[in-house]
């Protein structure tokens, strides 16, 4: 575990500047198009949730310098851990199940390369460089369901209530070779109850599990590690 003050300063404000200009980016500030539906998707609120967690952290890392230039830098080990989990959640869901949907112009964007993939293991970095370790519970493996639940119930509500996310044009019948726009209200396909109905659930449910299993493997691994001197 690093405990140079300083060098954890710098890390988590570089951190917390590319979170931040990875949103800004995607979102279409810099390119004069801004789009803030982008933040209805579970990508850029846990991408937020990567700024929080670095400007947090940088702060708590600023105030602690008038202690000394060494020391602990990571005592909000289960805060580092969920944020982690749920952005590690958001690469490999992208890249295993979303990835092959997008255009290939879209993938190797900076963009997209940016919330999908740095951002997320700049928190799993900032986790294994600067947690106390060993200070994690078994129950904080759970906490990492709590942004992912209160998303899903965001995502359910808009999609219910009407927000359409995009429209998808399908063919209108059979016997014709016209196409129809049909309005999206859910942000992806293993959450649209409109196509999937209740076999939703069952993708949910998965979705779950496999937050809590990739909890559990930090946990273990945690516990694995040795605390230095």
């Amino acid at each position: 575990m690093v405990k140079n003050k300083l060098f954890a300063l710098f890390f988590r404000l570089c951190a917390l500047l590319f979170a931040l200009i990875g949103i800004l980016k995607s979102i279409g500030v810099f390119s004069g198009t801004v789009s803030f539906g982008s933040f209805m998707y579970y990508t850029f609120q846990s991408n937020l949730l990567a700024v929080f967690l670095f400007s947090f952290l940088a702060v708590r890392t600023a105030g602690s310098l008038r202690a000394g230039l060494q020391g602990c830098v990571g005592r909000h080990t289960r805060l580092a851990m969920v944020c982690a989990v749920d952005l590690l959640v958001t690469m490999i869901v992208f890249w295993a199940l979303l990835a092959p949907e997008v255009p290939a112009s879209y993938l190797w964007t900076f963009d997209n390369i940016a919330v999908h993939t740095v951002s997320p293991l700049l928190c799993l970095l900032d986790f294994i460089l600067f947690s106390e370790v060993r200070l994690l519970k078994y129950r904080d493996i759970y906490y990492t369901c709590i942004f992912p639940l209160f998303y899903l119930a965001f995502a359910t509500v808009a999609g219910f209530s009407g927000y359409v996310y995009y429209y998808r044009l399908t063919p209108g019948s059979i016997y014709s070779s016209s196409l129809i726009s049909v309005p999206v209200r859910f942000p992806y396909f293993f959450l649209d109850f409109d196509v999937l109905g209740v076999k939703a659930v069952i993708y949910i449910v998965v979705l779950f599990v496999f937050f809590i299993l990739l909890g559990h493997l930090i946990y273990f691994v945690d516990r694995k590690r040795k605390p230095t001197e």
